[in-house]
């Protein structure tokens, strides 16, 4: 089984686009690529998946932990001819890093170094990194941001104890539109067709790709048993509908949720809370995160929409809502501009857009009462990442006792109103955590 991954010296320096460059190439060469994300990003792998034509998983131990991690790595890499994860942040950075993961997965490293104003001296910096590697997974360098070819020469003249597999020029970089929550999202088709071939030309003419697919490989094998862990929403009925909204306002899932739902027999069937009249039949009602102060005024017009999700939820049917999809059950959001759209209502408190991250981490839930994602006394994990805060100080019924990864209380909720509850967490429904 092939396999590589994708790291960086530090964010910002081209992970994201040499990893579409690779995923694009590999798949214009006519293999079947499966890519993946390090930790928990929604963005990213929306972008390998315009690459690649197919989805992208997350890998996050923090979460899941490494039995899952292993578990979902193996079943997806083996249906394809070779596999791609994307780093985050440093390659060393943090104590679930990156490299540790490519440890964990016995995958071989390549590494992404920013050559912007800097020429022979860039080989101190990869030399410095080669120093960590105790393991010895770096297997190759490619140099991102190179400005001509006297530039690119120039590094080679450096001196470096692993092999060089090429380089992007600035000018061949392509331009992804950036906004708060991070890159601009897949489903608003942020890349076009013209700039992935200009991309893949670069990418065949100026990096080795015959020698990545030579380097990737794993010898992982999955030793433990994995416990599917299936004790979240076990008050559905067999087979269940699964009413999933998903457009350009909701659109961050774990892919892996999804597969939870297939898991215990479920349909998924998908609406836009934009463009749809009303809900389709279903069991259970699934608002995930995205961006819905962008499309406030859309989403506040359809109010044919708004009113069944009033009624779904009135009639107490199970409704559960990620971060997005609590602001749309709020009484309304005030956008970045300060401007103010109602919303469905359900909840005794308005949203509002703020210039700065309001709340980012992992977090770790203890569920005090029976609701619709689980039983109480479950635990389970998710990440919080968010530039919005809730406006105003309203009873509300909170029946999440969260914590973050040092164990410190995090003043955020988990809100139930009949059958629906909401909360700013997006919980992996494969959680580590869940007991």
């Amino acid at each position: 089984m092939k396999a590589i991954m994708i790291a960086g010296t530090h964010s910002g320096c081209g992970k994201t686009t040499v990893t579409l460059a690779l995923l694009s190439a590999l798949t214009h060469m006519g293999l079947k690529v499966q890519a993946f994300k390090a930790g928990p990003d929604f963005i990213d792998k929306g972008l390998h998946q315009i690459a690649t034509g197919t989805t992208s998983r997350n890998l996050d131990m923090v979460m899941c932990g490494r039995d899952y991690v292993c578990h979902s790595f193996l079943k997806h890499s083996s249906k394809a001819d070779i596999s791609v994860i994307e780093g985050v942040m440093g390659l060393y950075d943090g104590d679930y890093s990156t490299y540790k993961l490519a440890e964990i997965l016995k995958v071989p490293i390549i590494l992404v170094v920013d050559a912007t104003g800097i020429a022979e001296s860039i080989g101190a910096v990869v030399k410095g990194y080669l120093q960590y590697d105790t393991q010895g997974l770096i297997k190759g360098i490619i140099f991102n941001k190179v400005s001509s070819q006297r530039h690119y020469d120039r590094i080679n003249k450096a001196k470096f104890d692993v092999g060089i597999l090429g380089h992007l020029t600035k000018d061949s970089l392509i331009k992804i539109p950036k906004r708060h929550l991070g890159l601009t999202v897949f489903e608003e088709k942020p890349l076009h067709n013209e700039a992935l071939q200009r991309l893949i030309d670069n990418t065949m003419k100026n990096i080795d790709v015959n020698q990545i697919i030579t380097l990737s490989s794993t010898d992982l094998n999955e030793s433990s048993f994995y416990d599917q862990r299936h004790k979240l929403f076990n008050k559905l009925p067999q087979n269940p509908i699964i009413a999933l909204a998903y457009d350009k306002a909701f659109c961050f899932y774990y892919e892996d949720n999804l597969d939870y739902f297939r898991d215990i027999k479920g349909e998924i069937i998908r609406f836009s809370p934009l463009s749809d009249s009303n809900l389709p039949k279903a069991d259970m009602l699934y608002l995930g995160g995205g961006y819905p102060e962008l499309y406030a005024k859309a989403l506040s017009e359809n109010k044919s929409m708004i009113d069944s999700v009033k009624e779904w939820v009135h009639s107490a049917m199970p409704l559960y809502a990620e971060c997005g999809g609590m602001m749309y059950l709020s009484q309304g959001i005030f956008d970045l501009d300060n401007n103010y759209h109602k919303m469905v209502g359900i909840y005794n408190f308005q949203t509002k857009m703020i210039h700065k991250i309001s709340r980012l981490g992992y977090r770790f839930v203890d569920v005090k009462e029976d609701c619709v994602l689980c039983d109480k006394a479950v635990t389970v994990a998710g990440h919080e990442f968010h530039y919005s805060e809730i406006v105003g100080n309203y009873p509300l019924r909170n029946i999440y006792d969260v914590k973050d990864i040092d164990n410190k209380p995090v003043d955020t909720g988990g809100y139930l109103f009949k059958n629906t509850l909401a909360s700013y967490v997006h919980i992996h429904f494969y959680s580590q955590s869940i007991k």
